[in-house]
């Protein structure tokens, strides 16, 4: 996500907490939230499907 749709989350949130969204800003923030979870799902489960777990006491026992 680039960093000006983020700075439009912010800008939406920190609206939502003093003047309040109308609809339209509604459905945006919406949108753009579930547009960021969608993103970070998707990056978070490539990091974990690159991890590789070892069990060192396997290897030793399999190594004597």
């Amino acid at each position: 996500m680039n960093s000006e749709k983020i700075a439009r989350i912010n800008f939406l949130a920190k609206k939502s907490k003093t003047e309040g969204l109308n609809d339209l800003e509604k459905a945006e923030q919406k949108r753009l939230r579930d547009e960021y979870r969608a993103e970070f799902r998707a990056s978070l489960e490539a990091q974990l499907k690159s991890i590789e777990i070892v069990d060192i006491d396997v290897k030793t026992k399999e190594g004597s």
